[in-house]
């Protein structure tokens, strides 16, 4: 079990309702996935405000909520963190929940409009051929060491970013190249990384 105190580490927060000294499970920005024990980071989306899911996710076991803007109705029994960028805080307290494991290896980020999938998985066989345990995290793929499991965006979330980290420093990982991608980056989902070097490729007319 982690402590919200400990995972809070970092983030800027602008407002505290209830108590911080609170042992959680995990966390969650997806109200359908909440349990028991479980810290809701309320986010406002491009088509969906996580705000106004606060109360199911409290229904369904939440026992602290991060948000930007607090609800009218606060229950005593919740702690409520109010921070100025939900994303921000997500992304900062999910390295925090996985002990920041990308300070434990080298990250490389490859971005640009185009060649960040060739980049990282050419990068991957190299280091790999050269001996070391590598990770990959890329739109086709994610790669812990030999494991492969399915991708789902450019940049995944934070909380999953972290986790596959996490996973890849179990693993005796040395070195991991991740597609980061401007949307990925817009949306915070790479604050609280610590990258060892970054790699841009080229911009083109589709960015502009």
């Amino acid at each position: 079990m982690k402590n919200v105190r400990d995972i809070l580490y970092k983030v800027a927060i602008q407002e505290v309702f209830g108590v911080t000294d609170l042992s959680i499970n995990q966390l969650v920005f997806d109200s359908r996935n909440v349990s028991k024990n479980d810290v809701f980071i309320a986010i406002k989306g491009v088509s969906v405000d996580g705000h106004l899911y606060i109360d199911k996710a409290i229904s369904l076991g939440a026992i602290a909520i991060i948000c930007e803007d607090f609800p009218s109705e606060k229950k005593d029994t919740i702690t409520y963190i109010k921070v100025a960028d939900s994303q921000v805080a997500l992304a900062i307290m999910a390295a925090n929940f996985y002990e920041n494991p990308s300070s434990k290896l080298s990250l490389v980020g490859v971005t640009g409009t185009n060649g960040k999938t060739t980049i990282a998985s050419l990068l991957y066989q190299l280091f790999k051929k050269a001996g070391y345990k590598v990770g990959l995290i890329s739109t086709v793929k994610i790669l812990v060491d030999e494991t492969e499991f399915k991708a789902t965006h450019t940049t995944p979330d934070s909380l999953t970013i972290n986790y596959y980290l996490d996973m890849m420093i179990d693993k005796g990982v040395d070195f991991c190249f991740m597609e980061v991608s401007s949307h990925g980056i817009h949306q915070k989902r790479t604050e609280g990384l610590t990258f060892a070097g970054g790699i841009f490729s080229n911009l083109s007319h589709d960015h502009l």
